[in-house]
């Protein structure tokens, strides 16, 4: 059952948009004072809420239902913008008005298709079987190696040498400006509204940033190291470049020089994280990964890093705290300290191995931990094949404690996946 908060008052959001438009009509009879023996009617012009200045209208769309957002944001240029940007979600976030959930995005035989987690079930939200700027071929290169961002409603589909844009309240698809430099499995993170990525080439050691209103990607930094198939998160406006292969010179032909782009390079695992600080354009202390391992997912969430790590066959969870200006030193924690948390509750018939895949996202104070692939022994057995187990757990970052999610229908154990706050 949806909660209020949810609910759509008709009678409020009619006078919204009755507000939008004045009426040329209305005039006010005002009296004179007793000595004076005429009566005058001047024509008053009414104020309409679209007249109003930015942040008073914020305030007022802010206090809106969340199932009236989509309609409003029709109404006008003006209003898609100000229900897109960062302010706007502040206010919500303030009342506790934004809505958390999860969306799988994949290129399929029958088009562009992505779905969001509901309570029960993924539930289809487009398939997109021709597309004039993008072609359906495209559409599986574009998402065999992209990362996810999302900022509100929208979700960017950042792929080695392009970009597309998806509205989930009208379900456009709009191309976007490429990367300056083409990466293939590269970190990143929304800061403050804008997306950063690090990483995935050797060729170059540059930051970028992508302004959405702008539609632009400037360099801004560039990292400590060279890093390949990282992961990106971000808490607290740092931007957090995290494990994956380091890459340096070495001899020609590497595999990981090919993938990369670069003529020499060699690659070993980085254990460790690069903190990039978005607002004073500074790099803080690189932090070194617990235990060594190999960082196979990583996310950010209710002001931590979470990152899963692989010793060998065994997998351990590991908490990050990321508070810089809300310390809670008081309390015993503080910034920059890792916290071993308990492990994922894998069943015993999964094999852990170099096969396995996963992917991590922060959604509120929940963190989903999905399966991509992997092995199932029992069924190894008996067809000699690997087996997708589609595996979703979610882990409660107040409570400690893991359950068992919705598993991911067959169309999207492939996919890629991202976190949407709207």
């Amino acid at each position: 059952m949806s909660s209020e908060r949810d609910r759509c008052n008709s009678r409020h959001f009619t006078w919204i948009m009755k507000t939008c438009f004045p009426n040329p009509h209305q005039t006010t009879t005002i009296s004179p004072q007793p000595h004076h023996s005429t009566t005058t009617t001047l024509p008053i012009t009414t104020t309409n809420i679209s007249s109003l200045p930015d942040d008073v209208l914020l305030e007022c769309l802010s206090r809106v239902p969340p199932s009236s957002l989509p309609s409003l944001s029709l109404v006008s240029r003006r209003w898609a913008r100000l229900l897109h940007s960062p302010h706007f979600s502040d206010l919500r976030r303030r009342r506790s008005l934004l809505h958390h959930s999860v969306f799988a995005v994949a290129a399929t035989d029958s088009g562009f298709c992505a779905a969001p987690l509901t309570d029960s079930s993924w539930k289809i939200a487009l398939f997109h079987p021709c597309y004039d700027a993008i072609a359906l071929d495209d559409f599986h290169c574009l998402l065999a190696h992209a990362r996810l961002a999302s900022i509100g409603p929208r979700i960017f589909v950042i792929g080695r040498n392009a970009m597309i844009r998806y509205d989930i309240w009208t379900g456009n698809l709009s191309p976007r400006s490429a990367m300056i430099f083409p990466r293939k499995k590269f970190a990143s993170a929304v800061v403050s509204g804008k997306i950063y990525v690090a990483g995935g080439g050797s060729r170059s050691t540059a930051v970028e940033e992508y302004d959405p209103d702008l539609d632009t990607w400037s360099v801004v930094s560039h990292a400590q190291r060279r890093r390949y198939g990282c992961i990106g998160a971000s808490a607290d406006g740092v931007f957090f470049i995290i494990g994956g292969l380091r890459i340096g010179a070495a001899g020609e032909g590497n595999e990981f020089s090919r993938a990369t782009g670069g003529a020499e390079a060699h690659a070993a695992y980085a254990s460790s994280m690069d903190l990039f600080d978005v607002d004073a354009r500074v790099w803080l202390r690189s932090r070194a990964v617990p235990g060594g391992g190999c960082v196979v997912a990583a996310c950010a969430a209710a002001n931590n890093v979470y990152v899963l790590t692989s010793h060998a066959v065994e997998l351990s969870f590991w908490k990050f705290d990321a508070r810089r200006k809300s310390s809670n030193r008081s309390g015993g924690g503080s910034f920059g300290e890792w916290c071993r948390i308990k492990s994922p509750p894998f069943p015993a018939q999964v094999r852990m191995d170099t096969r396995m895949r996963f992917s991590c996202i922060g959604m509120g104070d929940k963190v989903m931990l999905i399966q991509v692939n992997g092995w199932c022994v029992d069924e190894m057995m008996r067809s000699g094949r690997s087996v997708r187990e589609g595996m979703v757990l979610i882990y409660d970052c107040g409570g400690g404690e893991w359950s068992r999610g919705v598993d991911l229908p067959e169309v999207f154990r492939r996919a890629a996946y991202v976190g949407v706050e709207c």
